[in-house]
């Protein structure tokens, strides 16, 4: 597997920060499909290196990335990552011919809480709580073609509800850094979008998910393919027996990590 090319670029400059992306150009010749990645941490932690190994392994099959950074909560309460990451998609879209990416078609990704994150710019992305008007961005839109969920949080009161139970006081905190009230969690939730019909957007989707995971009940994957479907959309769920949160980043090279990524790039790449 050779190394993509990769580059980093300013998409977003607010409050005196710069955000970055990252493009991993895939090593191909003409259009590719790309994809969006939004990363895990619990809206607290983590940059856009966390899924790298899915990175480098995407570009090296034909399929762009470019992975955002975003603000983090102890910077920045929901819905302000949110409303970064449709502007990170927007702003890719925008510029994608100027900074050499030949996309074909672009979807997202969201690992964990990332997935919470993409997951609402998947199903509204044009919705205002989320997606500042932009001038410079005015001819495109937030919405993608695809969802690839890793172990996502699409149904983040719930999983509240979860670590309260269990006793789990770093997520509690999580949670509480992140949304302002428990009302939040219910607003900012595709789940609950899902149950109260207010989609606006139904890509094909994607979900690969531990049955060991401690952080979600891996059942939510299957609660939200569900509904999904119910609404009309198409959704896979990819179990994985024994395999915690996270778990391709875990064991990265491991069988059932490779197994778990060549799904996701199947499934990218069946998109065009």
């Amino acid at each position: 597997m050779t190394n993509p090319s990769v580059e980093d670029f300013t998409y977003r400059t607010i409050a005196g920060a710069d955000l970055l992306g990252r493009l991993y150009r895939p090593n191909t010749t003409g259009p590719a499909p790309y994809v969006i990645d939004v990363h895990g941490g619990a809206w607290r932690n983590g940059d856009r290196l966390n899924n790298e190994i899915i990175h480098v392994d995407f570009a090296a099959h034909g399929i762009g990335v470019f992975a955002l950074d975003f603000r983090l909560s102890e910077v920045a309460q929901y819905p302000a990552p949110v409303d970064d990451v449709n502007y990170g998609i927007r702003w890719f879209k925008a510029n994608a011919t100027s900074i050499g990416a030949d996309a074909r078609i672009i979807g997202g990704l969201g690992s964990s809480s990332g997935g919470q994150q993409m997951g609402l710019n998947a199903l509204k992305p044009n919705d205002p709580t989320w997606c500042t008007p932009e001038a410079a961005l005015s001819d495109v839109d937030a919405s993608v073609a695809f969802f690839v969920g890793c172990w996502p949080i699409l149904d983040p009161l719930a999983r509240y509800r979860m670590v309260q139970r269990t006793g789990n006081e770093r997520l509690q905190e999580n949670h509480n850094i992140y949304f302002p009230t428990e009302q939040d969690m219910a607003i900012g939730n595709p789940y609950m979008i899902l149950e109260r019909d207010e989609a606006t957007h139904m890509p094909p989707m994607i979900i690969v998910q531990g049955t060991a995971d401690g952080n979600v009940e891996h059942t939510r994957a299957d609660m939200f393919a569900e509904r999904y479907r119910a609404a009309g959309g198409s959704i896979e769920v990819h179990k994985f027996d024994g395999q915690p949160h996270s778990f391709i980043g875990e064991e990265p090279g491991s069988d059932v990590s490779n197994d778990a990524i060549a799904k996701l790039r199947n499934f990218v790449l069946a998109q065009g």
